[in-house]
Parts: C-alpha cells; sequence; structure tokens
C-alpha cells in the first residue's frame, strides 16, 4: 500500500511540475525536506509551496535596457559651414571700398578712395585730392552699411546657435538651438536683400534726380566686387536657411535596446 501511493506520489509530482527541469531554478534549501515515503498530501504541499518560491538571487531575470543614440544631420552640419562662410564674405564686403567703380573713383559703404592722376571734376561733385575720405553723408549709403553690418552680427548669432545645436546632447536644447537659429538667419536674409536692392536704386535715383548730371560725370559707373559678395553671402545665407527649414523636423534621437544578465555572484 505504501508503495503504491509512493509512485503515485511520484507520477502526480512529475505530472504537475513537468519534469524535474523546472526544480533546479529554485532554491533547494529553502524548501522542506521531501521523503518518498511522505504521503501524496505532503507532496502536494511541497508543490504549492515550490510555486510560490520566487527565483534564486543566483540566477536573476535578464533586464532590458534602452540606449539614446544622437545621430548628427548631415545637412545641419551643412548648414552650419554655409553660417561660418557668410560670416567671412560680409567682412569682406564691410571693409572693402569697391562697391561703385568709375574712372578714377571707388566708393565703399564707409570710405570712397580718390586715386592719383584723376580727371577734375570728380564725381558728386567732390574737391578733394587724392586719397581715401570717409564716405559722403548720404542717407541710402548709411543705411546700406547699417543693414549689412545687422546682417553679419546676426549671422554671427545664428551660425553659433547652430553650433550648439549641434554640440549639445540635450534634445530639448538642441531643437530650440535650431529653431532660433533659423529665425535669426532669416532676419539676417531679410536685411541683406533689403540692403542690396537698397543701394543701386538709391544710386540710380541720386544720378537720375540731378539736371546737370554733375553727381554723375563719368561715362562709365560699374558695382565693384565688394557688392558682387554681397550677392554671393546672400546666396549662402538663403541655402542655411532652407537646410535648417527643411531639416528642423528630421528625427536625431534613435533608441537601441540591449538585454543585460545580471548575475548575483558576480556582484559578491
Amino acid at each position: 500500500m505504501s508503495k503504491a501511493l509512493t509512485a503515485k506520489s511520484d507520477e502526480y509530482y512529475h505530472r504537475q511540475l513537468g519534469l524535474s527541469g523546472i526544480q533546479s531554478s529554485f532554491d533547494g534549501d529553502s524548501l522542506p525536506d521531501y521523503d518518498e515515503f511522505d504521503s501524496e498530501s505532503v507532496t502536494l504541499e511541497y508543490f504549492k509551496e515550490s510555486t510560490k518560491r520566487g527565483p534564486s538571487p543566483d540566477k536573476m531575470a535578464p533586464t532590458t535596457t534602452i540606449e539614446t543614440v544622437t545621430i548628427t544631420r548631415p545637412l545641419k552640419v551643412i548648414a552650419f559651414i554655409c553660417g561660418v562662410i557668410v560670416g567671412i564674405l560680409m567682412i569682406l564686403a564691410l571693409t572693402s571700398t569697391d562697391w561703385l567703380m568709375a574712372e578714377s573713383w571707388r566708393q565703399g559703404l564707409f570710405v570712397h578712395c580718390i586715386e592719383e592722376d584723376y580727371s577734375p571734376p570728380l564725381p558728386f561733385n567732390l574737391q578733394d585730392p587724392a586719397g581715401c575720405y570717409a564716405s559722403r553723408d548720404v542717407t541710402y549709403i548709411k543705411a546700406t552699411a547699417g543693414l549689412c553690418i545687422i546682417t553679419l552680427v546676426t549671422d554671427v548669432i545664428a551660425t553659433i546657435l547652430t553650433g550648439l545645436g549641434l554640440n549639445t546632447q540635450d534634445h530639448n536644447r538642441k531643437y530650440k538651438f535650431y529653431r532660433v537659429a533659423v529665425l535669426v538667419m532669416m532676419v539676417a536674409l531679410i536685411s541683406l536683400l533689403v540692403a542690396l536692392i537698397l543701394y543701386p536704386v538709391c544710386f540710380a535715383a541720386e544720378l537720375n534726380l540731378d539736371p546737370h548730371f554733375i553727381a554723375g560725370n563719368r561715362p562709365v559707373w560699374e558695382f565693384g566686387w565688394a557688392y558682387g559678395v554681397g550677392w554671393g553671402a546672400a546666396i549662402f545665407l538663403f541655402g542655411a536657411v532652407v537646410l535648417l527649414l527643411c531639416d528642423k523636423e528630421s528625427e536625431e534621437i534613435y533608441y537601441k535596446e540591449r538585454k543585460i544578465v545580471h548575475d548575483a555572484s558576480m556582484r559578491d
């Protein structure tokens, strides 16, 4: 009778546990002793208690960690380079005297120069000898110079903001830097376009309003390379704005899952 009961207990035990493999994931020392002569009720109590036990501390379940990966967008890098180029071009344009040129005459935004062996009379009824002098006190020249300075300052600010956005790892601050950089670059672009349109229009009006043609007493007037540099800066600035606008919503944050198995014995 005892052997039959024992066989029945063994069959029940293996059927409920699904072989002895599950038993290996528990700490045997923490369970009550089990003997082959125990009754069926004792075996059942053993099974119930074993199923309530958690996994052994030496065999912890694997954990999944999510890593945040930031990828720099190439379009934003190109926009940053365009901003640097614009700054260099604007410095060249502001310091040059070759915005407007004629025979023995060169005019910039801050200085105009009279070359040696010039043929009088000078343009704009000037009586100065050869040399370089402060720019004429004309509204459109001052306005153009002021707008170009605004362009340079705002471009430098926008370029710095773009660089900070590329460098920072804080994703909220990154998007804020890009958003402000786009707005500041748009201000720079508008200022430069107004300056480049204002300068030739007002100069042509100055010549046409002179009934005796004293102001423009030169047969040929040309816009110099500095004025062309201004348009080159406008092109690069427009490109930077477009790149930041098209790429401002692009995702730079990627998430990567990685499973890590912690072994309690390695922590000791």
